[in-house]
């Protein structure tokens, strides 16, 4: 496809936009079509807005690495109330156990080029006293980082905008067509491509895909600053975020740039409605008490859930989909598509051009769903 190519890209969360900026910078013609009346307001408004550098496997890592190095270039652009900060992440260790998989999980960063730091339990002490006593140390990563994601979202469509790209609000699309995309008002869109980024509602226009919802619940606190200064989560987390249990949840807790606490996690399969479940936040709020026991002490001001699109491997899809080479996939991120959107956006807008990309897309490829179904 040339750069005089034009693209419909579906879905308005971060990945739909963060897709929209990159083909548009490539000199593509990006139309981005979002069924809500704002972008962001979906899975990238439930999400926890964290970008992090995940190591569950080598491709994780390489996708995960990649985009951290997307958004240092792109941090120093972002207006002020996307609330970008380089707080850091810390994995922490709960026993010895978890203490030997910290050397091996600092040694794979130094590997791929990742900073980090690790803790002996006096260290991690020093840096986040407010953590129980007992845990062994864990691993410090300053370079991972939080948003706001949902603003995040409009400011990278605001640079796709300022490229050309246009966005049109309140489009649901009703079928892909041979000559792009059907409105449900029966508009006709036509384009040399179509980007389906629109997360778990991808199988609404692909039944065939394998991707399922997962439901997750968040808390925030009143504003206490200073409870903790990184994003604090359990080595456990990985476990949880990649696991096929039906429920799960995890130590996860992160200072927002407002003074507030945002407490996750929780992973649900099969739960397609939004509401609270009290049962799960109770187990949610235990694990985090057991790690940082000053939340008892808190107040809450707001729960919430949302729904993330995962897939069978744990790994998005991210390119062509097989039989349909003009239609691209980008969704499938559960948990990561915040960290992963810029990534995912110049994967889609490298194979559009015909560009070398900078990693292997294999891992993320969709062709590969079909290998996934015959192993099933």
């Amino acid at each position: 496809m040339s750069a005089s190519g034009s693209v419909v890209v579906i879905g308005g969360g971060i990945v739909g936009t963060a897709c929209a900026l990159e083909c548009a910078r490539g000199g593509l013609e990006v139309t981005l079509l979002e069924r809500d009346v704002v972008c962001g307001s979906g899975a990238t408004a439930a999400g926890m807005g964290q970008i992090v550098v995940m190591d569950d496997n080598a491709a994780e890592l390489a996708l995960t690495r990649y985009a951290s190095l997307l958004w240092d270039t792109v941090a120093p652009d972002l207006p002020s109330d996307c609330e970008y900060e380089r707080c850091g992440t810390i994995w922490v260790a709960a026993d010895d156990e978890e203490r030997a998989a910290v050397e091996r999980k600092a040694h794979l960063y130094c590997e791929s080029g990742v900073q980090s730091q690790v803790l002996d339990a006096a260290a991690l002490y020093a840096y986040e006293p407010n953590l129980r006593a007992g845990l062994t140390g864990g691993l410090r990563v300053p370079g991972d980082a939080i948003l706001y994601a949902p603003r995040a979202a409009a400011a990278l469509l605001a640079q796709a905008q300022a490229m050309g790209a246009r966005a049109l609000y309140g489009c649901r699309v009703q079928a892909l067509t041979d000559e792009g995309v059907l409105l449900d008002d029966g508009t006709c869109l036509e384009s040399s491509a179509v980007v389906v980024a629109s997360g778990a509602h991808a199988v609404e226009l692909l039944p065939e895909l394998p991707v399922r919802p997962r439901k997750g619940h968040l808390v925030i606190t009143e504003r206490y600053p200073n409870i903790v200064h990184h994003q604090v989560v359990e080595l456990g987390y990985l476990k949880s975020a990649h696991g096929s249990e039906r429920d799960s949840v995890a130590f996860n807790v992160q200072p927002r740039p407002t003074g507030q606490l945002l407490i996750g996690s929780s992973r649900q399969f099969d739960v397609a409605d939004a509401r609270i479940d009290q049962v799960i936040v109770r187990r949610m709020l235990d694990r985090a008490l057991a790690y940082l026991p000053v939340l008892g002490a808190l107040d809450a001001v707001r729960i919430w859930t949302g729904h993330r699109a995962a897939t069978p491997d744990g790994l998005p899809y991210i390119g062509p989909l097989p039989g349909h080479e003009r239609v691209l996939l980008a969704t499938g991120h559960e948990g990561l598509g915040i960290t992963t959107s810029l990534a995912t956006g110049r994967l889609i807008a490298d194979h559009l051009l015909k560009r070398k990309p900078d990693i292997d897309p294999t891992p993320y490829l969709p062709a590969r769903m079909h290998r996934e179904a015959t192993h099933a």
